[in-house]
């Protein structure tokens, strides 16, 4: 009896150490770290693709902090992504949404804009007021800009909550689509409230034109529309949104950023990823010449947000 005990011991004793062993190579064999999401594109011209995902990807390469990249050139069939539904704080380039949505609403009983609401409009698009976009913000409510993002198919966007619309969630993916209403003929936006946007996205002041514009071709008409934000979490949010018309070109553009130490910082981040898309999407045509023009400290910075940053 005692012999059978014995040597059913070491029989458990064997398998024991056989799940220690096991339990120790699961252990080393744990998986790596995720690899870094990659640049995507795909084109109707033969080698563009491949050229954009190479050059977007040495651009952002080279670069530290959290980066999305939209792009869609209708001309050459042609998209590119990059954290497409990575959310980030809107800061104020949630304000072409705002006017978008005040457009789309009026729309619905065929009223204009009120002189005041279209001064506030001119406000907060050319010189990215932050007064202005409250008063709109507080007009419209909640629940009228979430009736547009629904009906802009925009399911990514999150409005910001207790009246904090700078800290609005949004995505690449979405910022594209308001861009592809904003260029092209829809239902959800009225030719005149499309040609009205990008009337004062033309027309944004010189020291905010940065961006995305940054090494477009001279021969199409740039919209542009900034945000920078920084918070306790996560540093300098900056971003840039941009359309680019004209000359046999039509293309929209998108780039977010987070986690940059200087505003700065992140405004040389975007710009290098937009020269670098504007130079393969239209490699004959000249650079118009960017000029930077930048306050210190950023007004724009001053985005209302909670007390705890």
């Amino acid at each position: 009896m005692t012999h059978w005990i014995s040597r059913r011991s070491r029989a458990l004793a064997a398998a024991g150490a056989g799940a220690g062993l096991l339990a120790s190579c699961v252990a080393l064999a744990a998986p790596a770290a995720a690899a870094a999401p990659a640049v995507s594109c795909t084109s109707l011209t033969t080698g563009l693709a491949a050229k954009l995902q190479k050059d977007i990807t040495a651009a952002v390469s080279g670069r530290k902090g959290t980066i999305a990249v939209g792009l869609r050139d209708r001309t050459t069939g042609t998209t590119c992504t990059l954290r497409e539904s990575s959310a980030y704080d809107s800061a104020s380039v949630v304000k072409a949404t705002v006017l978008a949505t005040l457009l789309w609403d009026a729309k619905k009983t065929n009223r204009s804009l009120t002189d005041r609401e279209a001064s506030l409009a001119k406000l907060m698009i050319t010189q990215s007021d932050n007064d202005a976009t409250t008063s709109l913000w507080k007009q419209l409510g909640v629940t009228k800009v979430k009736g547009f993002l629904a009906a802009a198919g925009m399911t990514q966007t999150k409005p910001g909550a207790d009246g904090y619309w700078g800290l609005t969630q949004i995505t690449v993916r979405d910022e594209q689509k308001l861009l592809g209403l904003v260029t092209a003929k829809n239902n959800v936006l009225s030719d005149n409230s499309r040609a009205y946007i990008l009337k004062l996205m033309g027309q944004v002041v010189a020291a905010q034109r940065w961006g995305t514009p940054a090494g477009a071709p001279t021969a199409v008409a740039v919209h542009v529309k900034n945000g920078w934000l920084q918070r306790s979490t996560h540093g300098w949010r900056v971003h840039s949104v941009g359309t680019f018309n004209g000359g046999g070109h039509d293309y929209t553009m998108t780039v977010l950023t987070q986690d940059n130490g200087t505003m700065d910082y992140g405004v040389t981040t975007i710009e290098t990823i937009a020269r670098a898309i504007h130079k393969d999407l239209a490699p004959t045509t000249g650079p118009r010449t960017a000029r930077r023009v930048m306050k210190v400290p950023p007004q724009e910075a001053l985005v209302p947000v909670p007390p705890s940053g």
